[in-house]
């Protein structure tokens, strides 16, 4: 309860002091996008699987080949989005989410709901929290390591969150702004796609 209070207020305060840049930005996209919408949505599992709708600032194009089918990812990505992402701009829409109370500031990343059916029993536990805008294992590697070890980071952090565990990730999370490294895995401009415990 305490927890949502907090992620309340400072969702509240952080929308006010960035709203400048979230509108700024959102001209440049709605420009930069031929007019389209500058949002990129998604639904996505949150505390106990619910589903709730992820907003993001898009980042890719909707470019398509003669087939109508879209390009892959990496050919989507603009440079303009490149840097969106690597800044994590492209985060700061969540924040309606958080006030909204679908997500936390602090928690495992919402993943894609397709891999609800995936996760093995240990690994479903990271469910039994609130989604984060930022976790434990995104100042631990982010999409830089395994499906495995983010797994096991996310639920030491379900057995281990507090106060001062959520502050000591949103001080490193300010860190890591200024390191992207790990923003995408080797070779990929998205993590590569979770399959199993079996493959």
């Amino acid at each position: 309860m305490i927890k949502r209070v907090l992620d309340f207020s400072f969702a509240l305060m952080i929308l006010i002091l960035t709203f400048p840049v979230i509108i700024l930005l959102t001209i440049i996209l709605f420009i930069h996008f031929g007019f389209e919408n500058p949002f990129f949505t998604q639904k996505r599992p949150g505390k106990n699987a619910n589903i709730f709708t992820l907003i993001k600032f898009r980042t890719m194009s909707r470019k398509k080949d003669d087939n109508g089918i879209l390009l892959p990812d990496y050919a989507r990505l603009t440079r303009l989005g490149k840097f969106i992402r690597k800044t994590s701009l492209d985060e700061l829409p969540q924040l309606i989410n958080v006030f909204m109370g679908s997500m936390s500031l602090v928690g495992p990343r919402p993943l894609l709901p397709e891999y609800l059916s995936l996760y093995n029993e240990r690994q479903s536990k990271r469910h039994n929290v609130s989604p984060g805008i930022t976790g434990w294992a995104q100042v631990n590697g982010r999409n830089a390591i395994s499906w495995n070890e983010k797994f096991e980071l996310d639920i030491w952090y379900v057995e281990n969150q507090s106060f001062l565990l959520d502050c000591k990730i949103l001080y490193l999370t300010l860190l890591k702004l200024f390191h992207t490294t790990e923003v995408n895995m080797k070779d990929h401009v998205t993590a590569e796609p979770f399959k199993g415990n079996l493959i």
